[in-house]
């Protein structure tokens, strides 16, 4: 026997063995052929009428939950009839249950099929007077403080499920296109946002450093600056050192080497912003493309996008229609239109000269010069375009510095995709690979350089034209859920002041 059909028989040996139930995904769309099946999961109701007792079971495999039926007066012949009554008192509402039962046809509407109970099997109580989840109607606010417990209700299972299926398809979509996948550094000591805000990594004592501070003011010896109480040269890395807000700038190295390439990890941001579209803790999807230019730039984003959208279309439509139906009326329309429509493109300037027509109704007027608001883009998507939108060529003084300069000695060839809704979702560039006018550009902003030696050996040695994109996986999932806050797509929110669990 070859060594695959050795692995495939040990796996089938093994699995007969066991008491590996069956996903309820895959139940729900099995044949009712009256064989025998193992249900496990949470409870998420159950109802009692004289003979008959109905369970609604749900193992978060996907949005619908099976039934188990108890019929007094027609048991199975197999029933443990005494096991089961002892242990229908026990159930409540977020109880986890193991249950033995023949899957057949269900004369219900709704359902092709349920499970006749013959045994079942409390694993784990709920008490009814305890249990967080037992309200009828729980804030997302509360569910927030219960964290550790939301995903076992419908809207945060299916926001999870949505995040799970997300995550695939940004794989799927760099790997059918010759991207290689890298894990960029997430401590760092540059600033690829030039914002500075980032969280510090030391494995200094703070509590000595403190002490210093009032032993030097004990001795009227005040000290100026931090700095001056703190040794660098004695941390861990020998330099100051913060957690990264991007993994761009590492990224471009691998791209000047592997053509192209994506990161797809967790970034910080430590901006004292206490909104639902801001958190401290966020996932970034981050190509790298050598050889690309602006316009190269722009069809992969408009690509990228289409490409999410229909997978969650396509893939994810029982949990869209839960959040069409009870999140964000329209959502599915919505998405369809963005995956089916193409995207508009146009330069800053003239987005600025179409906004000044709506003028009146801004809070904030457009003028050239200024960064976009939620309010200016969701304008140019929904009511100018009624498309998606990618505007181009930024003032550069708005920009960060590893844009590439427009020979207009005023602009960048940076882009914004803005979509109806939320409007900016991704943001890109093509970025300056000439080491002369990279230079220029940290100088003007006075950036330490050197943190950025290694960036600029990239314009030294080989340098060719390469572009890029950023896109917030939570923004991504705030669109394709209609959630309103970016809190709640993501299992456990990091904010400030909100670090609980």
């Amino acid at each position: 026997m070859q060594l695959p059909a050795v692995i495939a028989q040990t796996a089938q040996n093994r699995y007969n063995h066991t008491m590996i139930p069956i996903l309820i995904k895959d139940m729900l769309t099995s044949k009712p052929d009256g064989r025998s099946v193992i249900v496990c999961g949470w409870v998420r109701t159950m109802r009692d009428s004289k003979n008959l007792v109905f369970i609604h079971v749900n193992d978060g495999s996907c949005f619908a939950s099976i039934q188990l039926t108890f019929d007094r007066a027609s048991p199975a012949k197999t029933a443990d009839i005494s096991q089961i009554e002892s242990n229908l008192k026990k159930i409540n509402t977020g109880a986890s249950v193991r249950a033995c039962g023949t899957l057949v046809q269900s004369p219900a509407s709704g359902q092709a099929v349920e499970v006749i109970l013959e045994k079942l099997e409390i694993l784990g109580e709920c008490p009814a007077e305890s249990y967080p989840l037992q309200k009828n109607k729980m804030s997302m606010e509360y569910l927030r403080d219960n964290a550790h417990l939301r995903a076992r209700t419908n809207t945060f299972g299916a926001v999870f499920r949505m995040r799970n299926q997300m995550a695939f398809a940004v794989h799927s979509f760099f790997q059918e296109r010759g991207f290689q996948y890298i894990h960029a550094p997430i401590i760092t000591c540059s600033d690829a946002e030039g914002a500075g805000e980032m969280f510090q990594v030391t494995s200094l004592s703070l509590e000595k450093i403190a002490a210093l501070g009032v032993k030097a003011g004990n001795k009227g010896k005040q000290a100026e600056t931090a700095a001056e109480l703190i040794d660098y040269s004695k941390d861990f890395f020998g330099k100051k050192a913060s957690l990264t807000v991007s993994g761009q700038l590492e990224a471009e190295t691998l791209a000047t080497a592997l053509s192209r390439v994506y990161t797809f990890g967790p970034t910080f941001r430590a901006e004292n912003s206490n909104t639902p579209r801001h958190l401290s803790e966020f996932w970034m999807i981050e190509p790298e493309m050598a050889f690309y230019d602006l316009n190269d730039d722009m069809d992969t984003a408009e690509d990228f996008i289409k490409y999410l959208v229909n997978w969650a279309l396509t893939k994810c439509r029982e949990d869209l229609e839960f959040f069409d139906k009870r999140i964000q009326n329209g959502l599915i329309d919505m998405l369809t239109h963005v995956a089916e429509t193409p995207f508009k493109r146009i330069s800053y300037t003239d987005a600025i000269d179409e906004l000044a027509k709506y003028a009146d109704k801004f809070a904030y007027k457009p003028y050239w010069g200024c960064d976009l608001q939620t309010e200016h883009e969701r304008c140019l998507t929904e009511e100018i375009f009624k498309s998606p939108v990618m505007v181009y060529n930024y003032p550069k003084d708005i920009k960060a510095f590893y844009m590439k300069q427009n020979d207009d000695g005023k602009t960048v060839r940076a882009v914004d995709v803005l979509v109806p809704g939320i409007g900016e979702i991704i943001g890109g560039s093509e970025r300056e690979e000439n080491y002369d006018k990279l230079l220029a550009a940290c100088s003007a902003r006075n950036m330490d350089m050197t943190n950025y030696e290694w960036y600029l050996d990239l314009r030294r040695f080989g340098t060719v034209p390469h572009s890029g994109f950023g896109l917030g996986f939570e923004r991504l999932l705030r669109y394709v859920t209609g959630m309103a806050n970016l809190r709640d797509v993501i299992p456990y929110p990091r904010a400030p002041k909100l670090a609980d669990f």
